[in-house]
């Protein structure tokens, strides 16, 4: 059994703080995404605010862990892997933000009859996210069950790539217009790329995962 990173208590806490804020944003992506189908646009923007200042948090907090990973005895190898790491999560919180931002900027016109596929998809792609915390937690704290929780990134991202399908497949036989078609279509697809991006950094973790079984 490969032993755990060595990495000081600080660090640990600092770690588990990251997570916990990209683990929220997921959260919070889905809560915002509920109201925006509930028209309630004024929550709306309160939560992506909230979500805009996670992203911050996580950004400066990500850089501050970086520092102090260039000052500790971390191996090399080690500090790089960890780094990555670091780096390719916070592209999840990033893409959380972006996606309602789109939201907020461009207000797709979603037909209430959509509504229940939206908030499938939107739900599959946080269990993507909430999953993929986990298995970074455990990359730190309890090596044995990485693997287990990559699968369930894996599982939820194929899951809603196929909640995507359906709802695109919805979409295009309604009798909405083809403008509005094709805009909702890339909101689905910008919903579905939040599960997408959650299972890349899942794969290059598995890289990592198996470089310390070696």
């Amino acid at each position: 059994m490969p032993k755990l990173l060595k990495i000081s208590s600080m660090l640990k806490a600092q770690v588990d703080e990251f997570l916990d804020l990209v683990s929220e944003g997921g959260i919070l992506f889905g809560r915002a995404l509920h109201s925006y189908l509930q028209g309630e646009h004024e929550t709306f923007n309160e939560r992506l605010k909230s979500v805009t200042e996670h992203e911050r948090k996580a950004d400066e907090l990500r850089m501050e862990i970086e520092r102090e990973l260039y000052l500790k005895t971390l191996i090399p190898e080690n500090r790089g892997d960890v780094l990555a790491i670091l780096e390719n999560t916070d592209d999840v919180i990033d893409t959380v933000k972006e996606t309602l931002t789109k939201f907020s900027v461009e207000r797709p016109e979603i037909d209430s009859g959509l509504n229940n596929q939206f908030t499938e998809l939107t739900e599959l792609s946080m269990q993507s996210i909430e999953w993929l915390v986990r298995a970074i937690r455990a990359f730190f704290k309890d090596f044995g069950a990485v693997n287990d929780h990559i699968h369930k990134v894996a599982f939820y991202e194929h899951e809603a790539d196929v909640a995507a399908v359906k709802l695109k497949r919805k979409i295009f036989e309604s009798d909405l217009s083809l403008s509005r078609k094709t805009h909702l279509r890339y909101f689905a697809e910008n919903v579905e790329a939040i599960s997408d991006c959650a299972e890349a950094v899942a794969d290059r973790l598995a890289i990592y995962t198996i470089k310390r079984q070696i």
